[in-house]
């Protein structure tokens, strides 16, 4: 059996993917492609794509540029929100400069509010989403939207949407959601062969695709190297380590202490249940009918906590902790995020009603109480052992 430090070498490529999107982001410029900077997953990726922009994920997981963005945004707000208004105001991400425009959407009130001064220092199209999707006329209402995107698009510098061009790609994004499932799913099936920490940077690629078939190409290769380290039984976690699954807000490079932190502790997080992990994976666009509709069901469907009632979230915290043999849920949640907090609440009930651990930990971008919360995720571990 190889070590916990033993790397996967495809690994490799994920590491430094969002450096070398710079290069290939610059290049798509040149060639007169709009670049769409986008924050959320709920940004309809093969619209996008396919009025002829380039969507790119945006900075908005360090504490560095929190400070700059609280001369204008409360203190109390979370810290997810003053990131990414604070590297705008600062101009120190290179994505958000790489930019001609934003595509934000209203998945909290306070990133709402915060649009309204981002869109002081770069245009922005705001999507509004319904917060129930079961009600009659949310579909169509997101359609809607979906529809006013093109237009928005087509008058930046886009190109009009043909189903052609929607379908391809729709293909492209449903094969790297493909990949990427395939790539956690390694995890489900005996002892861990990917910790959390490992798996990040392989799930925050998806926000940095700017050319498909080389990001492919290395998401094949990557699921095609750990289903043969499966076969060999070659695992790189120790099988004793607790199968933690972590949820609730997005994590990132910069924004990993709870992560790390469970690592550290003796745990192994073999899924990451959030926006920047495996939320929406398992979920395909249909590539027969009415196309454009089929992307705005898609998207309307992520059970995100902004929506209200959040029934998927209850059922993925199910299938998830059978299909992982997870021994303990931990649930994350930036201060400041009330939609996050207030369900943790729902959580909660659901990891007792399967008789799972469970620690919810609140808190922000800074390393202040990474020892407070050091000892209680040791002692949340030693209570799974």
């Amino acid at each position: 059996m190889s070590s916990f430090q033993d790397t996967p070498a495809s690994l490799k490529f994920f590491n430094t993917f969002s450096e070398h999107c710079l290069a290939v982001l610059e290049a798509a410029r040149v060639a007169g492609k709009p670049v769409a900077g986008v924050y959320c997953i709920y940004a309809p990726l093969e619209v996008i794509r396919a009025a002829g922009a380039v969507p790119i994920g945006l900075c908005g997981k360090r504490q560095a540029p929190i400070q700059a963005a609280e001369e204008v945004l409360p203190a109390s707000l979370c810290p997810l929100i003053k990131s990414s208004y604070g590297y705008a105001k600062t101009d120190t991400c290179p994505f958000f400069s790489a930019s001609d425009f934003v595509i934000a959407e209203t998945t909290c009130d306070g990133k709402k509010k915060m649009y309204e001064f981002l869109r002081r220092i770069k245009p922005l199209h705001l999507m509004h989403l319904p917060y129930d999707p079961s009600l009659p006329g949310a579909l169509q209402f997101w359609l809607d939207e979906v529809g006013r995107l093109c237009g928005f698009l087509d008058a930046h510098g886009g190109s009009a949407l043909t189903d052609a061009r929607l379908l391809e790609e729709i293909t492209v994004q449903n094969a790297i959601r493909d990949l990427l499932w395939d790539i956690v799913r390694v995890n489900a099936d005996g002892a861990p062969i990917l910790t959390g920490m490992q798996l990040l940077p392989v799930l925050e690629s998806k926000s940095f695709m700017v050319e498909a078939e080389p990001y492919l190409a290395a998401l094949q290769g990557l699921r095609d190297e750990l289903a043969d380290r499966r076969a060999l039984g070659q695992a790189g976690v120790p099988a004793h380590r607790p199968r933690i699954l972590l949820t609730g807000t997005p994590v990132g490079k910069g924004s990993h202490k709870v992560l790390q932190l469970i690592e550290e502790s003796g745990g192994v997080v073999v899924c990451l249940d959030n926006c920047s992990g495996i939320k929406g994976l398992d979920k395909p666009v249909e590539t027969t009918g009415d196309l454009l509709a089929n992307v705005a069901r898609r998207y309307l469907d992520i059970p995100c906590a902004c929506m209200s009632p959040n029934p998927g979230r209850v059922e993925a915290t199910h299938s998830l902790c059978r299909d992982f043999r997870i021994q303990g849920i931990v649930d994350l949640t930036w201060q400041g995020c009330h939609g996050f907090n207030v369900e943790s609440r729902i959580v909660r009930e659901t990891a007792e009603g399967l008789g799972t651990p469970f620690l919810q930990v609140e808190t922000g971008y800074s390393e202040s109480d990474t020892e407070q919360i050091r000892t209680r995720v040791e002692a949340f571990l030693e209570s799974i052992s």
